[in-house]
């Protein structure tokens, strides 16, 4: 699930990390100029998308008809016009820095990559024309290179590497649009009937995107939640894509706080999920059934949510629609996060298309301000939502009403007065407002960075809001404020009119 940036710069901050090592724990760890250190660039292919790895003075180069465009830039420092040196490379420091760049590809692209002793001696309308004239033979037009730069003098490293764009996959994610156009959907599903070698016991919840019902697995006795897609639905291959994303995202983490998919022991011939039967209620239930619960209850669900939204964000996953309705609270009182519809993944997003026109996947109430611009959320957009469902538990209601929604330009959301969830009737501490304030910011910069931080402050009175007393009337009663504005404008409306109009005698 981790998009390509973040795979190879696990695997290269692993590697700079064991090269730094070495040097620092063997004989010439005091020797500046000697050490495990080696240069590095490197592109990754990923469906359309071409992506660039850099460090060193190595380059990269895109062969644009007969010329050749560095792509790379060269990490080094110049001591004189003859003496220079690597001012970045693997195994240089305990912190990596790598250059990355991604462009998307057509057939026909093709890039070059070389070391020192090549590009400085070999000359590049030379490598270019060898390119072109061999290019039936690419390993063959390497060597004819490597030569040319041996007889202008080169005694370094000469190493090259030509890689060419033969043909590009469609921009789909293969597997997940195979199933959502070939399979078919489950005829209509009803108690005792037996589908696919589940018995279907009885419906537990339905909509207009979904049908969910309890079955028994005869093979394994085991009670599962089977999932199927709404008929209204069966032409929109986008949400068949998304349907089965869900079970796909699900199959990917292993979590107590995140709904577990069943593993498959037989073949699918029709389209629907399976996962596990949590018994217990929604958490809209719950509030429903505590309507004042005590502090500690709310901070042990909400750190309980944030634990399942943590592993998602691990893998570079964003819920997107994170709401009281999909999230489960069992008979042990274990929290779970349900529906995965709408969750974006990073991996998945570099094979996707760019969509046309934006589409809000999530429940406008929880939804975090930037999606109303239309831009794309982040792991802080999944923090507001958090936010507000941990301020409506504690309040009953929302932090900015219903107005969030209606404000889809950056003039509106800079009018949007949060209301503190202060209560006179209720003993909620100040600085527990203060974490929920900045949970949902409007502006996502303002926000935590961190979802562990946000649960800290839940827990621990932060400085910074120890000394917020009693909040401005403006937040308070935004009504009552704006009332008060007037009478006093409507007062020196009077005055004035006093002051111009003095009867003459």
């Amino acid at each position: 699930s981790w998009s390509v940036k973040t795979a190879a710069q696990r695997v290269l901050n692993a590697t700079n990390s064991w090269l730094y090592a070495q040097t620092r724990n063997g004989p010439n760890r005091y020797v500046l100029d000697r050490g495990y250190v080696c240069t590095f660039s490197a592109i990754v292919v990923k469906s359309a998308t071409v992506h660039l790895f850099h460090v060193g003075d190595t380059r990269i180069y895109y062969l644009a008809g007969d010329r050749l465009e560095q792509l790379t830039e060269d990490h080094r420092l110049w001591a004189s016009a003859e003496q220079s040196y690597l001012s970045r490379a693997l195994g240089m420091g305990e912190h990596l820095e790598i250059d990355y760049q991604s462009y998307p590809l057509e057939v026909g692209d093709t890039f070059v990559l070389m070391t020192d002793g090549v590009y400085e001696f070999a000359p590049e309308h030379f490598i270019s024309t060898t390119i072109h004239g061999q290019r039936d033979d690419l390993d063959r037009a390497c060597h004819r290179i490597v030569e040319e730069a041996l007889r202008q003098g080169s005694g370094d490293n000469l190493s090259i590497q030509v890689v060419r764009i033969d043909a590009l996959p469609e921009l789909v994610v293969a597997e997940l649009h195979e199933q959502a156009t070939t399979l078919p959907l489950p005829p209509p599903l009803r108690p005792r009937m037996a589908f696919e070698g589940y018995e279907i016991l009885r419906e537990l919840h339905n909509s207009h995107r979904s049908h969910v019902y309890l079955a028994l697995d005869r093979e394994s006795g085991q009670r599962v939640a089977l999932k199927v897609p709404s008929v209204e639905l069966r032409g929109n291959p986008l949400y068949l894509e998304r349907f089965l994303t869900e079970e796909w995202v699900a199959r990917r983490l292993d979590n107590v706080h995140i709904l577990k998919a069943v593993a498959l022991t037989r073949k699918r011939h029709y389209l629907y999920t399976v996962t596990e039967y949590v018994e217990g209620q929604t958490l809209t239930q719950w509030m429903t059934d505590n309507p004042l619960p005590d502090l500690e209850t709310v901070r042990d669900i909400v750190q309980q949510i944030a634990r399942g939204l943590q592993a998602l964000h691990r893998q570079e996953m964003l819920h997107q629609d994170l709401r009281p309705d999909n999230v489960m609270i069992d008979r042990n009182g274990t929290v779970k996060l349900i529906d995965f519809g709408s969750v974006h993944v990073a991996g998945i997003a570099e094979l996707a298309p760019t969509p046309e026109h934006w589409e809000l996947l999530g429940t406008v109430q929880y939804t975090a301000p930037e999606y109303f611009l239309g831009e794309t959320g982040s792991n802080r957009s999944d923090i507001f939502a958090l936010g507000v469902i941990a301020y409506q538990m504690l309040s009953g209601r929302m932090p900015y009403g219903t107005q969030v929604a209606k404000a889809s330009t950056r003039v509106a959301q800079r009018r949007l007065v949060y209301r503190p969830v202060l209560d006179e009737k209720r003993a909620i501490p100040a600085w527990i407002d203060g974490a929920l304030r900045q949970a949902v910011q409007v502006n996502p910069r303002k926000r935590y960075e961190e979802l562990s931080e946000f649960i800290y402050d839940l827990r621990h009175p932060n400085e910074r809001f120890l000394h917020q007393n009693r909040a401005p009337l403006l937040e308070r009663n935004p009504l009552l404020f704006w009332k008060g504005v007037s009478l006093i404008l409507f007062i020196i409306v009077l005055i004035l009119l006093s002051t111009h109009f003095v009867p003459v005698h």
